[in-house]
């Protein structure tokens, strides 16, 4: 099945892991090993680029940048449409080896790959519709306007856990706004992104603009080189909160944009006053889809006290219940696996740490006992007091805490470092008032009556304070990837100046 799959898609065992429209046939980069974290087996080996070879690959984008920029706009967007759906003749399969390689349960793959769908669908309408503006004048006889303009090569690193997903946010954008792309893909999954790349270079090598999207696949050296590279303006990173603090300081020091997506400590609070079915739901797919493994994920329950024990209850009754396993095998599997061994292990402490702090298990919190990476979803009764409470751990472990009034909880949910995704559920107009006001979540992402992930790509996404403030997909994140330009036109015979000033000279002659 693994090799019908990869030969589908176009991957070849020890294929390139390198390119830059075209593939560099002879990377001289370290191999790296694909490996299936619901067996531990190797699926594949690829050969990372080296610097040398990421050297050339942005090279080649600059070049391709100086061609695409003069490319008008809506032409842009036919070649993405032309992209869309190249992905749409292969959703089923990109869709398998997204489950294949990180373990998400199928219907996620699917719709992981129909997420990169959306998103060159939203980009060929963007492409009519990259505004400026028109700005009244003080000076007669004069035309003053703001207009955006292609950036240049755009760096987009991306993290395993959606591992194409994140890179159809940036690069479907930053395409219809002119610019080129490298593309460093997490290591942890780097045959989707080369199916992905193997696609795009089909649609792209039938035009003159082979080069726009490019591919460097490495570890941590690679995405250090792009944050240095002078001739990336702006560098787009999806990962954890240390990974932005190591590398947002590098690419300032260049005077360089960064787009920060990292983590999140996200939070619901849940009233009296809340549909207690609806909430069950959103707090079970939230805390346990993906197998905990979204900055997204649920892993605060603010739950008022005089609900909580039944809710605690019907919550843990749901954990129990889910399938658990291989979701390449199974279609009804809703547990997947983690990412890795190290992964495992990071959330067995991250329980023992919750434990030894106060913390009781009330359900989970064990490893599964089969091969590959699996564990059992975790609903942990907490304080927020407790040190592992203030903690990401990318992993299905839910804290359940209680409060007594709104402004309590409030408080608690805004009581971490990072400021991603929360939601309240409630019937209540003024709760949910009260949590999107200025008083209310200080997140990115503000939701009533729905989960903390599951985000639609027409909003700009992503969040505050340590989660790095970027923002990525719809609305108007797309001026992240231009230069803004404001110009005046005199088409008067005189030179009045702004303000008043007065600079008189007399001419000679």
């Amino acid at each position: 099945m693994i090799d019908d799959l990869l030969r589908r898609l176009g991957i070849r065992d020890g294929h390139s892991g390198a390119c830059a429209g075209t593939w560099i046939d002879r990377p001289a980069g370290e191999p790296i090993t694909s490996i299936n974290p619901s067996t531990g087996d190797p699926i594949a080996s690829v050969v990372s680029a080296s610097i040398a070879d990421y050297d050339t690959a942005v090279d080649r984008a600059i070049d391709a940048f100086h061609r695409w920029r003069t490319v008008p706009p809506p032409h842009r967007g036919e070649i993405v449409r032309q992209i869309g759906n190249a992905l749409r003749q292969h959703k089923e399969d990109l869709g398998l080896l997204v489950s294949l390689e990180v373990g998400k349960i199928r219907s996620e793959g699917r719709g992981e790959v129909q997420e990169m769908i959306d998103m060159a669908d939203f980009a060929v309408g963007l492409s009519r519709q990259l505004y400026g503006l028109t700005i009244a004048t003080e000076r007669p006889d004069h035309r003053m306007f703001e207009q955006w303009l292609p950036l240049g090569p755009v760096g987009i690193l991306t993290a395993f856990n959606f591992p194409v997903a994140v890179w159809a946010w940036n690069a479907m954008i930053a395409a219809v706004c002119g610019n080129s792309m490298i593309w460093k893909p997490s290591p942890q999954a780097p045959l989707t992104s080369i199916a992905v790349q193997h696609l795009v270079n089909q649609v792209m090598g039938q035009t003159e603009y082979d080069g726009v999207f490019a591919l460097a696949i490495g570890g941590a050296e690679l995405g250090a080189r792009m944050a240095d590279d002078e001739r990336l303006p702006l560098v787009s990173a999806t990962g954890s909160v240390a990974m932005g603090k190591a590398i947002a300081p590098r690419i300032a020091s260049r005077l360089g944009r960064s787009l920060l997506e990292l983590g999140g400590n996200n939070a619901i609070i849940v009233t009296p006053k809340a549909n207690l079915d609806l909430a069950l739901r959103a707090v079970a797919f939230a805390a346990v889809g993906t197998a905990g493994q979204r900055c997204t994920t649920l892993r605060r329950l603010i739950i008022h006290e005089s609900i909580a024990e039944g809710f605690f209850d019907r919550l843990a009754s749901a954990y129990r219940s889910f399938p658990i396993g291989n979701p390449c095998d199974d279609e009804a599997v809703l547990v997947g696996p983690l990412i890795s061994e190290a992964a495992v292990k990071a959330m067995l402490d991250a329980v023992e740490a919750a434990k030894d702090q106060g913390g009781e298990v009330v359900c989970g919190g064990r490893r599964v006992d089969r091969p590959g990476f699996f564990v059992e979803p975790t609903l942990i009764r907490a304080k927020a007091a407790m040190p592992i409470v203030q903690q990401e751990t990318f992993a299905p472990i839910l804290y359940g805490m209680t409060y007594t009034d709104l402004d309590e909880a409030i408080a608690l949910h805004n009581d971490v470092a990072e400021g991603l995704s929360s939601a309240i559920f409630t019937d209540d107009l003024r709760e949910s008032e009260r949590f999107l006001s200025a008083q209310g979540s200080d997140c990115g992402i503000a939701n009533v009556n729905i989960g903390t992930s599951g985000a639609e790509i027409g909003g700009a996404f992503g969040g505050e304070k340590a989660t790095g403030g970027g923002r990525e997909a719809g609305s108007d994140s797309w001026k992240a990837y231009m230069r803004r330009q404001t110009c005046t036109v005199n088409f008067g015979s005189t030179l009045p100046l702004a303000q008043g000033v007065q600079f008189p000279i007399t001419p000679e002659g």
